[in-house]
């Protein structure tokens, strides 16, 4: 099963990829010691962590929500066609995603909002598409909700060093010929989506790093983006991924929102859990643990 209902609120989850993401465990989350992953094993392997290779495991997905008549897309994936020079893996892609989103039930110009957590290069990739040697926007009826502080930091034009760097060529095929054409709203603080669903800023793995928070009726969820890339973060939540820009807010940050979600019995849907996907947490001592798996088919190990 890959679609689930929270109040009034069908949740799908739509599958770009899924896999080894070729880093080990001190290069994704560096100082993050052998002792934390051992003790966390059984909960990691096989869908998080390969134990042959021990490369970390992840999954690049949407979640696609149905709030009040309306089609949302929460983050985009990688894309395809895109120069990635600094992810091989990721660079010029060729991936079904739309078609995954259509057996969804969804075709491109029946998108209303499109969400983008945060800009990183795995959020933003299918906002657009390369048509006739240009990049136009995948889904043409679509707002696309931007937190303004990415908007601004992750411009080449201001901030040279995303040259180099992972996010090489984002800005220019991924968001500027959304902004261009009209379809952007930039956003920062809180944004109310509608009666189910609000935005809320939580910087720290990037400086307009958001979550988007689910209320209706007795349902509470949290799509969750980056704040979490594996369940040893839940029972460790002091440990941060390679990517993160302000490690001491990511810390901060993602304690507030796991001890939210513990306090909530929320749902939590980050970007990238492969297996289940998402799951509730619990208070564990000073940190938390997951208390069970949300109910989605679970992704073949690869």
């Amino acid at each position: 099963m890959d679609e689930i209902r929270l109040g009034d609120v069908t949740v799908t989850r739509v599958e770009e990829m899924h896999g080894p993401v070729g880093m080990t465990p001190d290069q994704f989350f560096p100082g993050s010691p052998e002792r934390a992953w051992a003790e966390q094993r059984d909960v990691l392997v096989p869908d998080h962590l390969n134990p042959e290779d021990n490369v970390v495991q992840v999954a690049m997905q949407t979640w696609l929500l149905r709030s009040e008549g309306r089609t949302i897309l929460v983050d985009t994936g990688v894309g395809n066609d895109k120069s990635r020079p600094a992810v091989a893996g990721w660079d010029h892609l060729d991936l079904d995603y739309l078609g995954n989103l259509e057996r969804a039930g969804v075709l491109p110009e029946d998108v209303d909002l499109v969400v983008n957590t945060h800009l990183h290069v795995d959020h933003v990739g299918w906002n657009t598409r390369l048509r006739d040697g240009g990049w136009e926007p995948t889904f043409p009826n679509a707002t696309y909700l931007v937190p303004k502080a990415d908007f601004e930091f992750w411009n080449p034009a201001t901030n040279s060093a995303v040259k180099g760097g992972v996010n090489e060529n984002v800005y220019e095929d991924s968001v500027a010929p959304v902004h261009a054409n009209g379809q952007v709203l930039l956003w920062e603080g809180t944004h109310r989506i509608d009666a189910n669903l609000t935005l809320e800023a939580a910087p720290g793995h990037t400086p307009g790093s958001s979550v988007l928070k689910l209320h209706s009726g007795t349902d509470r969820a949290l799509f969750a983006g980056d704040l979490v890339h594996t369940p040893l973060q839940v029972a460790e939540p002091d440990h941060n991924s390679c990517f993160c820009e302000d490690p001491v807010e990511s810390r901060k940050t993602r304690r507030e929102l796991l001890g939210w979600a513990a306090d909530h019995t929320a749902l939590v849907l980050p970007a990238h859990f492969s297996g289940h996907s998402a799951f509730t947490v619990e208070h564990r001592g000073s940190a938390f643990a997951i208390s069970a798996w949300a109910p989605f088919s679970r992704y073949a190990t690869l």
